[in-house]
């Protein structure tokens, strides 16, 4: 019986295509049977930038074509006032996609209920990249796909009630925290916190931060952290909010099935 010689043909051509592109046989089978791919996928390119001196109030559905927004005038100090007005202010219930927020970014986005954020990406956050302010139990924010780099403390800011999900492959680099309760608001809530399918490079600090003593819940899941072999970002953090505006007290982080919810499987490095 002759050997198969078209797979072997077949292997021989993949093994050189490989070889070609500076990839072993082992890193392609790692890779594959991790189902994570050796790359993460690149920004996009802006197609137009547009200079915003005043808030852009959106209803509905907003398509910025990937265009990207800056700051200027009043907009454009680029510092980390907590008094910044944002480059979009959405209505509840408003979608805002294909966004690209540019430098500076003001206060990023502001949603006043529930909102969904499409594939927006900041290329250098300013104060915040978005903060979620809606006051119902019922809010819902989706975050899906995008990314934010260049945040020297939050990248979303959970400051109203509800539940804030973070999917889709969204991308965070050098970060302070990637989402935060508000510790210290004057009008506190229980808040829900989800981040699936998320890509995190280092360096950064934290990945949520929740209020134990408000019943805060997080659950992390499919989380990839790159560049971080010491394992120094932390996944999550419980802490003792107040609404007194003092600074608020970490209590502990790390999972522990009631504020901070993963498994060691849910937390890949690479």
């Amino acid at each position: 019986m002759r050997p198969p010689v078209r797979r072997r043909a077949r292997t021989r051509a993949l093994t050189g295509t490989l070889a070609a592109l500076g990839i072993t046989c082992a890193t392609f089978m790692a890779d594959g049977m991790a189902g994570t791919a050796s790359a993460l996928p690149s920004w996009p390119t802006a197609t137009k930038s547009v200079a915003v001196s005043s808030t852009i109030a959106v209803s509905g559905t907003y398509d910025g074509g990937l265009q990207r927004y800056y700051g200027s005038g009043s907009l454009g100090d680029g510092g980390q006032s907590e008094s910044q007005s944002p480059v979009f202010n959405l209505a509840d219930g408003a979608v805002l996609k294909n966004v690209i927020i540019g430098v500076p970014g003001a206060d990023g986005i502001h949603c006043a209920g529930s909102c969904t954020l499409q594939n927006v990406w900041w290329e250098d956050v300013g104060e915040d990249a978005a903060t979620f302010k809606g006051t119902s139990s019922s809010a819902t924010y989706t975050v899906t796909g995008g990314g934010a780099r260049k945040a020297s403390d939050k990248v979303f800011q959970f400051n109203g009630a509800g539940k804030l999900t973070v999917t889709g492959g969204f991308q965070v680099s050098d970060f302070g925290k990637l989402v935060r309760s508000c510790g210290n608001c004057k009008t506190q809530y229980k808040r829900t916190v989800v981040v699936n399918d998320v890509d995190v490079t280092a360096p950064g600090k934290m990945i949520v931060g929740v209020n134990q003593n408000y019943g805060d819940s997080a659950t992390l899941t499919k989380i990839r952290i790159h560049g971080d072999s010491s394992k120094k970002i932390k996944i999550c953090a419980r802490y003792q909010g107040n609404n007194t505006g003092a600074e608020p007290t970490e209590l502990g982080n790390g999972a522990d099935g009631t504020y901070c919810k993963f498994n060691t499987s849910d937390i890949t490095y690479g």
